[in-house]
């Protein structure tokens, strides 16, 4: 950061401009009165966090942010000052220990940066210097330097493309380490460049370093002597990112434009928000309440001292007097330093160790699901990914799920099915009779033709074959396959095999479909176009502009010019996109088509075209360069151009392409809504598509009532829309909510309904007026409205969403009363703003690039695959993590509570009960290892069971295991043995001779009798819980048991000269010589863990299955309710479907 700083300050006024200009080869221009060059960052790649100097101060002041490490730095800083009971080491040791821990795995982390950082900036990198080729290392690089890349090698920066080995001046790159596309993208020199770089003179004016891959407005001065400068604009085709890869090409050049810390993808590299789950929120709450517990517990027994010593004799008996310092010092300075040494006393009651413990688990645990044989797709090669650990227990409390549509319920895998021409539907068949493969399946009865003309059939299948940004692979190129961000089939033909590459697969299809009809595309050479037609003649196209799709047209257009000059435009795109722009009386004749086939679950789009006359080209062309020279605004200004060309058309027909759905989708949604989940459908795509995928999905059954609040809806010649949007609203409340049956016993999602019967449609001009409502209007009353329905919905479909109103709709259900835990899940860049809104994010790993699944947390290579993840993965990451921290609170309290009975048995002198070294080891070294063990390997159910009954789910609902209630349970469980411990210890000291020799036992036999009584049923309450035994179980419960059997021998068997006073000498060795002390042991241990026991005794099986086939697992019947089974999990002893423990 602080170099990026300086590196800014190093630019001076570079940064306070709009734009940047870059001298092409470090050559002053020729109309230039002083050459100054400007100063820009270098190309240093930072991607670390600290340096050699900054490490320990920078990660000291961000693990003491953290509040439990802060409490016990005070901690520690006071036992420092203070005269307290206990050792400094008590809680400096362990502190200690958690950051010394979170220090070498971020450490470690950062020095994998740095390694990285080195190999990428030492790289070696070819630049042209005076007409020679020098060798340079990578951070070396200036931006204006021309550099040489040559094939399969990345780009060490972003350059504006000078020069290729291609003939037509193009090269083809991919960019899947920036967005994880592994098309081949074609990029394209800058127009009339010198073939000779040395001559060239040139400037760039372009935009300022900012992140977006996909934007890039520049404009490149070429100057020639005696000539005018020529002026050519610079665009996203003009431009190569840092860190894509050459590949079919040679050798290109480029002038850097951006370097190091301003290349975009440098820039791609800020961080995400900070996702918090909500386990992590209940830890807190709990923290709270235990640090009430221990400030209550310091006040009672400091008030309870003072009274004590207010009787006569008892402040300074004969045998302890006091000092002439302690008699001067202020009483109320006394009180404090007891307060103080009473907070320390008892401080062990908040566990700093669990934090450890937790993001050990967090971060081990991901693995499971990275290791997952079930997640790997054999197509991709690939597994799931992982991208945050933070949010493993996240997935077994979603309530909202939100998906994609195309890629993610279907495969984007398209197949041309059918056309229709000027209102003819024609449908392919693979037989030699039919002429050209074409077959009128249906048409106007009422004419006579049955067919549209030969010459509209041909002007259809020229638009088809024009109308896209489709490259051509040839034969002997390294893949002859179709590729969209992978392989999709081969084409072959008489005379050469031939692929595609497109960063869409739908034009894909349509290119394929036209090939199957007689027309086929067979590449783009120096902006000429050709196709071959039926009758095997070239038909060369000059192409003159590219009007390129983007989301909010929905829509794309060329426009070409014949042979006998001629200009014409075609444009496909969407029929709400098309219809409006073409005359009404040829929209009546494919609306039908278009509607059936999208009734069918067909991606359908239009295709128009235009005859453009000499003075409109000449208007249009004059507007689009203009448009795209300019620097400032170049988006808005070549969207308004684009719209006045694309007006006028004539409609010709309409195509129909198949998106199938994704392997097991209908089963996963499914298991979905049968563990309570509510599953959104958020698109962009029409709503009769969306609805039929809808249905092949189960989303929406046979006897689902749809409720529809779209355009269609409310168009009303009567009221005003507004109205009318309010009227439904209400209309549709009364429906699903007023009138809704009651809530079914025993379901404790607030959603989960009796009413099972209703689902939900709105498209996005509707949410818009919903989320922006007219002044006069309640804007909370119509989203409480909305958000109500929806909640009585068993789905809700959404569509013809832009990316924003995605983002919108999750962030309004997220914020909702009760804040539910949202899921977003999508395979596209438009499907990135709501996986970063929702509390988790879900990338496929699909055919519309990788952006999605950079910007997860975690990613998935198909949808099937997210049903093992919420219902069997998340559902024990939660189990789990929810018994950690229970148990970790539980733990101490138990340590904790006899530490405090035992001040009222010595006059409240902060008398410790256990040895130092057992405070100091108890959380660290005696109790970690089992609960870690546990929370990483436990199956208190096999992921077979709860896979196959997905109403499991809800038994975790809502945070079940982590609220007040279980946290009660195991408080009062803590308590009950603490007292157990220390007054059943304290019988056994009421016979006064407990050895052979008549000796008497101290307070430190006291204290160790209690801790081995406490160590022993802490552990043994861990093995009772414990469902799935491994051998690590077995290994870290009975080895821990062990490692203090003989710690304690060792300890207190040896004389340490290190320590002042040893307390422990003989002592543990000498108690366990005692019978008595045996016999206690053993009995408050089978005392302390009865309760446990007879529940599971008294408890009735309420499976129909008493055994699971596998061994150490539970079973759990599919048939119960969730009232009853949600008990066991919340208490977390036996569970009742298991009769014993393997």
């Amino acid at each position: 950061m602080l170099r990026r700083r300086l590196n800014r300050l190093c630019g001076g006024d570079e940064k306070r401009v709009d734009s940047r200009t870059i001298y092409v080869g470090h050559r002053p221009c020729p109309d230039t009165e002083a050459f100054i060059p400007s100063k820009f960052c270098d190309n240093r790649i930072v991607s670390s966090k600290y340096t050699v100097w900054n490490f320990l101060p920078k990660n000291l002041f961000e693990q003491f942010r953290r509040i439990a490490n802060f409490y016990f730095l005070i901690i520690f800083l006071v036992q420092v000052i203070v005269d307290t009971p206990t050792s400094p080491v008590t809680s400096g040791l362990p502190l200690f220990f958690v950051i010394t821990v979170t220090a070498i795995k971020q450490g470690y982390e950062d020095w994998l940066r740095h390694k990285a950082d080195y190999e990428v900036n030492k790289y070696s990198v070819t630049v042209l210097e005076d007409g020679r080729s020098v060798k340079k290392e990578s951070e070396k690089i200036k931006v204006g330097d021309v550099v040489e890349v040559v094939e399969d090698e990345t780009f060490p920066c972003d350059l504006i493309l000078l020069q290729s080995s291609r003939e037509d001046g193009t090269c083809f790159v991919t960019t899947a380490s920036l967005d994880g596309e592994s098309n081949h993208k074609t990029h394209y020199t800058v127009p009339d460049t010198e073939k000779d770089l040395q001559a060239l003179t040139a400037t760039i004016e372009c935009e300022q370093p900012q992140p977006d891959l996909y934007k890039f407005v520049g404009r490149m001065h070429i100057y020639k002597p005696e000539q005018e400068p020529a002026v050519r604009s610079l665009g996203p085709e003009n431009l190569l990112l840092k860190g894509a890869t050459l590949k079919n090409t040679k050798k290109i050049y480029g002038v850097a434009v951006y370097t190091g810390m301003e290349t975009k993808m440098a820039l791609n590299y800020q961080g995400k928000s900070q996702k918090r789950s909500a386990v992590e929120k209940s830890i807190n709450a709990f923290l709270l309440v235990y640090l009430c517990i221990l400030i209550s517990k310091a006040i009672v027994c400091t008030t309870l001292k003072y009274v004590w010593q207010s009787k006569e004799g008892q402040d300074e008996p004969w045998y302890n007097e006091k000092t002439q310092k302690e008699k001067d010092t202020n009483m109320y300075l006394k009180m404090f330093t007891d307060f103080l040494s009473f907070m320390v006393l008892f401080n062990f009651i908040i566990p700093v160790s669990m934090y450890v413990t937790v993001e050990m688990q967090k971060f081990l645990g991901s693995f499971f699901i990275t290791w997952d044989k079930d997640f790997f797709d054999p197509e991709i090669q690939e597994g799931a990914l992982v991208n945050t650990s933070d949010l493993n227990e996240e997935l077994g409390q979603v309530e909202y799920v939100f998906t994609d549509k195309t890629g993610t319920l279907t495969q984007n895998n398209m197949e041309f099915i059918e056309c229709c021409i000027d209102g003819f539907q024609y449908k392919h068949r693979d037989t030699q009779n039919d002429l050209d493969g074409f077959t009128v399946t249906d048409g106007p009865v009422n004419k006579l033709q049955h067919m549209a003309g030969l010459e509209k059939e041909e002007l259809f299948l020229r638009a088809l074959c024009l109308c896209h940004t489709v490259q051509v692979k040839e034969a002997g190129s390294e893949v002859v396959t179709d590729q969209v961000d992978g392989i999709d089939g081969m084409i072959h033909q008489p005379e050469v095999e031939r692929g595609f590459i497109a960063s869409s697969p739908d034009e894909i299809a349509l290119v394929k479909g036209a090939m199957r009809y007689g027309f086929t595309f067979l590449g783009l050479e120096s902006k000429s176009m050709k196709i071959r037609n039926r009758q095997n003649d070239i038909e060369e196209y000059k192409l003159l502009h590219v009007l390129n799709f983007d989301p909010v047209r929905r829509r794309m257009s060329v426009i070409v010019q014949t042979k006998s000059g001629e200009t014409l435009l075609f444009c496909k795109g969407a029929d709400s996109s098309i219809f409006p722009r073409v005359k009404p009386e040829e929209v009546d004749r494919i609306r039908m088509h278009v509607e059936r086939n999208a009734t069918e679950g067909y991606r359908t789009l239009c295709v128009a075209y235009k005859q453009l006359s000499a003075e409109e080209y000449a208007v249009a062309d004059t507007g689009l360069r203009e448009a795209r020279l300019a620097l400032q605004e170049r988006e808005e200004k070549l969207m308004t151009m684009y719209n006045q060309v694309e007006t006028g058309m004539s409609l010709i027909g309409a195509t129909a392409v198949e998106d199938r759905l994704q392997e097991e989708a209908a089963e996963t949604m499914e298991a979905l809504q049968g563990a309570g989940m509510k599953v959104w459908v958020l698109t962009g795509d029409k709503m009769e598509t969306a609805k039929s995928t809808c249905y092949a999905c189960r989303l929406f059954q046979r006897g689902t009532e749809l409720l529809e609040l779209t355009v269609r809806t409310l168009e009303d010649g009567r009221a005003k829309r507004e109205e009318k949007l309010l009227e439904l609203l209400r209309d549709y409340h009364r429906k699903a909510v007023q009138d809704a049956p009651p809530v079914k016993a025993g379901v404790t999602r607030s959603w989960s309904t009796a009413n099972q019967d209703y689902g939900f449609i709105i498209d996005g001009a509707t949410l818009s007026l919903l989320m922006n409502p007219p002044r006069d209007a309640d804007a909370g009353l119509y989203r409480s409205l909305f958000l109500q329905i929806c909640q009585n919905c068993t789905a809700v479909l959404c569509c013809r969403m832009a990316p924003l109103q995605k983002a919108q709709i999750v962030k309004m259900v997220k914020n909702c009363k009760g804040s539910p835990i949202t899921l977003s899940i999508g395979d596209g860049a438009n499907d990135v703003s709501m996986i970063l809104e929702a509390h988790v994010g879900i990338g496929i790993k699909g055919k519309e690039g990788r952006q999605a699944v950079r910007n997860s947390d975690y990613a998935i290579p198909k949808l099937k695959h997210l049903k093992k993840l919420l219902l069997g993965h998340g559902h024990l990451y939660y189990v789990r993590i929810a018994h950690l921290v229970q148990y970790f609170f539980y733990k101490n309290l138990c340590f904790i509570l006899p530490q405090f009975l035992y001040q009222f048995f010595c006059g409240y002198s902060q008398q410790p009960l256990y040895d130092a070294a057992y405070l100091t080891m108890y959380n660290i070294c005696f109790t970690s290892m089992p609960i870690l063990a546990y929370s990483l390997l436990e199956q208190h159910i096999s992921i077979e069971i709860l896979l196959d009954n997905a109403a499991l789910y809800r038994e975790i609902a809502n945070n079940a295991m982590l609220r007040w209630r279980p946290f009660l349970y195991w408080t009062v469980l803590g308590i009950f043995q603490g007292l157990l411990f220390f007054f059943g210890v304290r019988c056994l000291f009421s016979n006064p001779a407990l050895q052979d020799n008549g000796q008497v036992f101290g307070n430190w036999s006291y204290g160790t009798i209690v801790f081995t009584v406490l160590v022993f049923t802490v552990t043994l309450k861990l093995a009772l819980d414990t469902r799935h035994w491994t051998w690590i179980n077995h290994f870290v419960i009975w080895g821990s048991l062990a490692f203090y059997v003989f710690f304690s021998f060792f300890w207190g068997g040896i004389i340490w000269p290190f320590l002042k006073q040893q307390r422990l000498y003989f002592v543990f060795a000498n108690m366990l010589s005692s019978v008595s002390a045996w016999l206690v042991i053993i009995i408050l241990i089978l005392l302390s863990l009865l309760p446990e026991i007879l529940l599971v005794v008294l408890r009735k099986p309420r499976g129909l299955h008493s055994r699971q086939k596998k061994p150490c697992q539970s079973n759990v019947g599919g048939n119960q309710s969730s009232q009853s089974s949600a008990r066991p999990l919340l208490m977390r002893t036996f569970s009742d479907e298991s009769n014993s423990v393997m």
